[in-house]
């Protein structure tokens, strides 16, 4: 069969997603704290027959950049307002059938208890739709909202990660397959002899077991994450099933795509079940000229100041204190090292100000902008999945819901005539969307042969 490729729509549940401009267009709706928002960007993407729709999360409004919050209220930044996304995805879920919804949570702020049964009973109310995508938080406003004065370490962050993962799901294995007989005329609804509690003491944390839930559609959700550090990519290859990725460079995704899947490799995966996926944000015209008048437009509207609180929250680091008419400074952050990473090699390769950073910040979070007409799109998709730069693409909107309705519109049919993209949904989970194997295999070799029993 014929290489597809896979399809997500970037949310959070927000007004801001990548873009900082697309709340101030005049084609974004602005009930972003209503269901019918988020239904109807649902039934958009599902009649597009995308793979699932992304929902992104931060844990604290905006207050790195020069130590005040007003200036991100007042401007409404990333994170400045968002709303829970596990339950907009239990939203979305009630108004889709085929549609997958990937949904942020923390390793860093909550217990794996917790989030297991969170993403069991998502599994369980979506029939098997539900990805986890990881996240070890950002910033040390998000450690205050949680108690803790200071944000946990970088590399630590991923260790407490570590542990976090394997034991949810040691927790989403705990009953075997059968467990549930529900049988009326015996009066046994499940069998005991199938239900293990995981007795897991660790470093980091305990927990008995078993989940109070049986085993799910998926038998867990699909992993996502979205490690740019090496300590990151080396999490991201052990656990993750798809893999979120920023670099507006050909050259940087496709060193990613080469990194990413040999270190899956070397964690004993199958790294064609590591589906790597780059993000951009279109903008799609009958003509190129109109496309590029949309660009422009939307380009304008995005303010540097803006870009740069949210790089302050991204990075964990006050970018106020600098220069912006300077280049980008070679400094260490605490927070997301790839995205910095990438910011510091665009200002050194096309001489950018921080100022410059900034707007290119506000104007999508450093995504490529691709830019033409439908078939110019379907151009610039198909020599980046066909180069080896990705699995498929995150589709992000630079108005919403008008970017997702003109992809679906003019750019999917066009992937469709070219054999790129399905015609129709093939099965019902996001894990069959996605072409993945069986869970056990999915997972780290040693995680699998030492402790799994998945499968029973």
């Amino acid at each position: 069969m014929t290489r597809q490729l896979h399809l997500g729509g970037f949310l959070i549940a927000s007004p801001v997603t990548h873009s900082h401009a697309a709340w101030r267009h005049p084609g974004s709706e602005t009930d972003y704290f209503s269901a019918d928002h988020y239904h109807r960007v649902g039934r958009i993407l599902e009649r597009g027959t995308f793979d699932f729709a992304f929902l992104a999360d931060l844990l604290a409004a905006p207050v790195r950049f020069g130590g005040d919050q007003s200036e991100p209220f007042r401007r409404g930044t990333q994170a400045a307002a968002t709303i829970d996304p596990s339950l907009v995805a239990a939203s979305i879920a009630a108004v889709t059938t085929r549609l997958g919804i990937a949904v942020t949570k923390s390793t860093t702020y909550f217990h794996p208890y917790e989030v297991a049964r969170v993403f069991g009973s998502l599994d369980h109310l979506s029939r098997g739709r539900i990805a986890w995508n990881i996240v070890t938080s950002l910033s040390q406003a998000e450690a205050q909202n949680f108690g803790f004065d200071e944000h946990v370490e970088h590399d630590q962050r991923y260790k407490l990660a570590e542990e976090f993962v394997s034991t949810a799901v040691k927790l989403w294995s705990s009953w075997d397959v059968d467990a549930v007989t529900a049988d009326k005329e015996s009066g046994v609804w499940a069998d005991p002899s199938k239900i293990h509690p995981i007795d897991h003491v660790g470093d980091h944390y305990r927990s008995r077991g078993p989940l109070n839930q049986p085993r799910s559609p998926q038998h867990r959700p699909v992993l996502i994450q979205a490690g740019s550090s090496d300590t990151g990519k080396n999490f991201a290859a052990r656990w993750a099933e798809a893999i979120f990725e920023i670099d507006p460079t050909p050259e940087g995704r496709k060193a990613y795509y080469d990194d990413v899947k040999s270190r899956a490799s070397n964690f004993g995966r199958n790294p064609d079940h590591v589906k790597i996926f780059p993000s951009f944000i279109p903008f799609i015209g009958e003509t190129e000229s109109i496309a590029r008048e949309k660009q422009a437009f939307h380009n304008e509207l995005a303010d540097p100041i803006s870009g740069l609180i949210t790089l302050s929250v991204h990075t964990d680091h006050d970018f106020s204190q600098y220069d912006l008419d300077a280049p980008v400074e070679d400094i260490t952050v605490s927070g997301t090292q790839g995205l910095f990473d990438v910011a510091r090699r665009l200002s050194q390769r096309d001489s950018l100000t921080l100022r410059d950073i900034g707007k290119l910040y506000a104007q999508g979070v450093l995504l490529p902008q691709f830019v033409g007409t439908a078939a110019d799109i379907a151009d610039q998709i198909e020599e980046s999945f066909n180069g080896g730069e990705a699995d498929g693409f995150i589709v992000s909107s630079a108005q919403t819901p008008g970017t997702f309705n003109e992809f679906v519109d003019y750019v999917v049919p066009e992937l469709r005539r070219r054999g790129l993209f399905r015609t129709e949904y093939e099965g019902t989970t996001l894990r069959e969307h996605l072409g993945l194997g069986d869970p056990q295999e999915d997972l780290p070799a040693d995680f699998r042969d030492a402790e799994l029993r998945l499968g029973a």
